[in-house]
């Protein structure tokens, strides 16, 4: 009877650890196939009439011709017919007539027609407005033939119609909503953009809004006798980043006023007398200014501002000796993940086709809020800045991960002298595959402790000099750290080294084990040293000199931690995370799952006939062999795979759990592995001996301090019979000598 419910006591124990760790992996397996389908697009099985409209079908979906677009090319590349909106004096809105599309009509035929402009350019410009309505499917080739159509539209001597301008207004607002990468092959905009500041003072008094683009315009009354006179154009910040007369406005003769919602203001100061007229420009981005000196490598948006003055028949002179201009710019950006490194002010200068800082200088503003600039000429202004990375790490698990690393150190370094020193008390041959792997998570949890944060980080303070007007080369600007790579390189290398070490180990139990009865393959433990200091090596070094050079240092490795790189679009395939980290991990933790599966089920709830406890003294010594077992196998870092869940919460959880239970894994391996050895015992309780016997020869001031070190001697005397009823295997005297955990 009592045989029956041993038998199944242990049939329980086995099912229950089988489903525990198959829910785990299947777990692991389901957030990393998910994962790997974000980076990836599917497309149903297809016949042959599935694209429409004279598609056709490649492997990755649909190929439509030039007028057809979407999955399956059944929507309109470009609108049929289009109409406008209106606004009524009254606040109504009308719909103007519609407006059929030429359909065998194409941007490269319209700028051909442009000297036809004269007598068609309302004609001409509502076909480029048209043309130009989709602007994700506009090439560098459209883009440069529609700049052509509306600059000479603009040019005065054309002589087009107001209401073709007013269109041709809106064909450059749809041009700026292409794609930055389109237009660094579009060719110059020099010429379009001067022509729009020509065409603002035109306006006379009057204004266009458009998503992209507003122009205004003011000439301040004539008077009898002219006199100086200061104009101010102000940007409001609004709801959203599409521009509207509720978010621009002039006024005559103020001084700059910022507001909190104030993005920029700019004041034209005239310091002689003057009747002149002023057109000023609002651009909601830089893409018609593409710089050779000044590099994007982000989204940030960095809006354009034109401003020009014309003394009454005067030449449109860039640099007028009588007038300044003084600007202040509010920076946008994210705060929490940036902060302002630099900044310029400049202004566009045609000739070079480039941003030039000749004339203009900081000036610094009362509220810090603001960038503020001179200029002792008009034209298009902007301030170029450039970001560094604000770091910011969670201090709860920055702290945790101080405190698991630092005592993992220190109980490793115990483990790995307790291993060598006390090798032929133990008589075991286990030792050096062992204290390869404490020393592998030694080297790792003391680089982690001292080099996982970039050095940057205690660096990157925001110093912004308002003395040096100099272009900044890129608008993001992480510095150069050669320390942080080879930091990142060496981690990566000694939690791989790490990893497979717990592959071997579980390697050398299944031999020692499994197959108690068959001898060791000859050099085993040359071999084992050579795949667990090699492998590692071998894909460091692949994943280095492959990535790098395409790359560069940021496809590697994070900037905030020193780390490999995660994707930010999701496009796992491409990271160096998977390939040559969660992969291998993956393979090693499974074996090691199947190993620690099959020791359970074999050897540690196996029938023992030379079992000389009691039934609740077994069940505790098995359950502390499995966990000694799942601790030595890494089997921990399976719940760094359920991180990978969307849920914030479940997230976090995961993430403490993971953050505890792993950097504490050292600490928890001198508890399983020395602490509880008999050896170890001993050693504790010969040392205290022998403290005893010294400090009895001392004459002590108290009896009580005599008194209180007695009992300490006492418990210490006594721990290894408190603690003998934990010791991990009886199998055999043969397990118990070359088993792993050498307890008892």
């Amino acid at each position: 009877m009592s045989s029956c419910r041993s038998c199944n006591l242990r049939q329980v124990v086995v099912i229950i650890c089988i489903l525990i760790t198959s829910v785990l992996l299947g777990l692991c397996f389901w957030r990393l196939v998910i994962t790997l389908q974000r980076a990836t697009v599917t497309y149903p099985s297809t016949s042959l009439d599935f694209c429409k409209n004279g598609g056709t079908w490649e492997k990755d979906g649909c190929v439509c011709p030039e007028q057809w677009k979407g999955w399956r090319c059944t929507i309109a590349g470009f609108p049929k017919a289009t109409r406008f909106c209106n606004m009524t004096v009254y606040g109504d809105i009308i719909l103007e007539n519609a407006s059929k599309v030429n359909c065998d009509q194409n941007l490269e035929m319209l700028a051909a027609q442009v000297e036809n402009i004269t007598e068609n350019s309302l004609e001409i410009s509502s076909e480029a407005l048209l043309l130009t309505s989709d602007a994700s499917i506009l090439t560098a080739q459209d883009i440069s033939f529609a700049a052509i159509v509306v600059q000479q539209i603009f040019n005065a001597s054309r002589n087009a119609v107001p209401e073709a301008k007013k269109i041709a207004v809106a064909t450059v607002s749809q041009l700026l909503d292409a794609e930055e990468s389109v237009f660094q092959h579009a060719g110059s905009f020099g010429s379009l953009t001067t022509e729009l500041e020509n065409y603002s003072l035109s306006l006379m008094n009057d204004s266009l809004f458009y998503p992209n683009i507003a122009i205004q315009s003011v000439a301040p009354a004539a008077e009898d006798t002219p006199q100086p006179v200061t104009v101010l154009f102000s940007v409001q910040r609004g709801a959203n980043d599409i521009l509207d007369s509720q978010q621009t406005y002039i006024e005559i003769n103020e001084e700059l006023k910022p507001e909190d919602k104030t993005e920029l203001q700019i004041l034209i100061n005239t310091t002689q007398s003057t009747n002149g007229k002023f057109g000023f420009v609002l651009y909601q981005n830089n893409k018609f200014f593409q710089s050779k000196t000044f590099t994007i490598r982000s989204n940030f948006s960095q809006r354009v501002v034109s401003c020009k003055f014309s003394d009454g028949g005067a030449n449109h002179l860039m640099e007028v000796p009588d007038v300044s201009v003084e600007m202040i710019f509010k920076p946008k950006y994210d705060e929490s993940q940036f902060q302002l490194h630099s900044y310029a002010c400049v202004f566009w200068n045609t000739t070079k086709d480039d941003w030039d800082t000749y004339g203009c200088k900081k000036k610094p503003h009362n509220d810090s809020q603001f960038l503020g600039c001179q200029c002792n000429h008009t034209t298009s202004f902007a301030v170029l800045m450039s970001f560094d990375n604000n770091y910011s790490y969670p201090e709860s698990l920055d702290s945790i991960s101080k405190i698991g690393c630092g005592l993992s150190v220190a109980a490793l370094a115990l483990t790995i002298m307790f291993q060598i020193v006390t090798r032929k008390f133990r008589k075991t041959s286990v030792t050096w595959v062992f204290v390869s792997l404490c020393t592998s998570m030694l080297i790792f949890n003391i680089l982690f402790l001292f080099g996982i944060e970039n050095s940057n980080k205690n660096s990157n303070s925001t110093v912004i000099s308002e003395d040096d007007n100099v272009i900044p080369q890129h608008d993001f600007n992480p510095s150069e750290n050669h320390a942080c790579t080879v930091m990142t390189a060496l981690l990566h290398y000694f939690l791989l080294a790490t990893l497979t070490w717990t592959g071997l180990n579980a390697v050398q139990l299944y031999f020692l084990l499994l197959r108690a009865m068959r001898p060791l393959p000859p050099r085993f433990t040359l071999f084992l040293s050579l795949i667990g200091w090699g492998i590692p090596g071998l894909i460091v070094l692949l994943t280095v000199g492959i990535i790098i050079p395409i790359k560069g240092a940021l496809g590697y490795r994070q900037e905030i931690i020193c780390w490999l790189a995660v994707p930010e679009d999701g496009n796992y395939l491409e990271s160096p995370l998977l390939w040559s980290f969660i992969l291998p991990a993956v393979i090693i933790l499974i074996a090691n799952a199947v190993v620690l599966i099959l020791i359970t089920v074999k050897v540690l709830w196996g029938r023992n006939e030379n079992l000389q406890s009691t039934k609740k003294s077994s069940v505790t010594k098995k359950i502390l062999s499995m966990l000694s077992i799942a601790v030595v196998f890494g089997l921990t870092w399976i719940l760094g795979y359920l991180m990978l869940i969307d849920d914030d919460n479940v997230k976090i959880l995961f993430s403490f759990l993971f953050c505890i239970f792993n950097t504490s894994q050292g600490l928890q391996i001198f508890i399983l592995y020395t602490l509880r050895t008999k050896v170890f015992r001993n050693k504790v309780s010969d040392i205290f001996k022998s403290m005893s016997s010294t400090i009895g020869n001392i004459k002590m001031p108290s009896l009580k301090v005599i008194s209180l070190h007695s009992q300490v001697y006492e418990m210490i005397r006594s721990l290894p019979h408190r603690i003998e009823r934990f010791s991990l295997l009886e199998k055999s005297p043969t397990i118990e000598e070359t088993f792993l955990s050498e307890s008892d």
